[in-house]
């Protein structure tokens, strides 16, 4: 059987990126961290790993809103090696049948450049903004896992109790055809719920206000998923904050199952 070999790309304000190759080599990949810099000067190439990651944190301070420089760098800066934008590259790597995780910083990344949701690819027709609270969110959330999803990485998986840390994560849709798109479709893949698992607006349960509670989305092939809240922040159950007063907690932390599913399914195709 190939060795999985996942990416996670650093630079610029990520500061993820040890977590998510942790994540990565903890569900049998092997893992490379590499700086954008490099991928542009092409010396290293997204073409030899199966799994990319687009990791949390402040990109360019986010500066300009969260991610937004670095959806510009992703559509027009060009590859020396090949003279290809980067987004044309990501591009060959989702028709290869590749998978790509965007978390928190990641995921705005994602949408900003219009690889979320797709159709058209490269269309931006959702985004992520300012929080209702207008601060800063630092806290654990409940989040129901939509069954009807394609999303490859949350087969099998009901619920979730994850980490959230940002101060723009309100899910938001360019007009209600959209909104209706994702539904439809099922590409709403996680949920912000109470402790009932019930999807709910009611804050802090929602912590930004995103519309339908969407905590995060996949395109059509469920091979591009994005999510505001972190799994490589709960890969151990010593992530979790009551580990010490729960008994026979799982020793791998909930977020581990996302990436599981993810090296799992690039077994059963590579």
């Amino acid at each position: 059987m190939a060795q999985i070999k996942a990416l996670v790309i650093t630079g610029y304000g990520t500061n993820c990126e040890m977590e998510m190759a942790y994540a990565c080599r903890y569900a049998g990949a092997s893992c490379d961290i590499v700086h954008l810099s490099d991928i542009i000067g092409g010396t290293h190439s997204i073409h030899d790993y199966h799994f990319l990651n687009l990791a949390g944190g402040f990109l360019d301070g986010d500066d300009l809103g969260s991610a937004q420089v670095e959806s510009v760098r992703i559509k027009h800066a060009r590859i020396i090696s090949s003279g290809k934008t980067l987004f044309e590259e990501i591009m060959g790597f989702i028709e290869n049948g590749k998978i790509i995780l965007g978390v928190c910083n990641g995921f705005q990344a994602l949408v900003k450049t219009g690889l979320l949701p797709g159709n058209p690819f490269g269309r931006r027709r959702v985004s992520l903004t300012f929080n209702d609270s207008a601060k800063f969110e630092d806290r654990w959330v409940t989040l129901a896992v939509n069954q009807k999803s394609p999303c490859i990485f949350t087969r099998s998986i009901e619920r979730l109790f994850l980490p959230v840390r940002h101060g723009e994560g309100k899910f938001i849709c360019d007009n209600d055809e959209t909104l209706k798109e994702i539904k439809d479709k099922d590409l709403g893949t996680l949920y912000y719920a109470d402790d009932a698992f019930n999807p709910t607006l009611e804050y802090p349960y929602n912590p930004n206000g995103s519309i339908e509670s969407i905590a995060g989305i996949c395109d059509e092939t469920g091979r591009i998923f994005g999510l505001m809240p972190h799994p490589e922040a709960c890969t151990h159950k010593t992530n979790h904050p009551c580990w010490t007063r729960m008994e026979n907690m799982p020793e791998k932390g909930e977020g581990m199952a996302l990436f599981d599913n993810a090296i799992q399914y690039l077994k059963n195709i590579v």
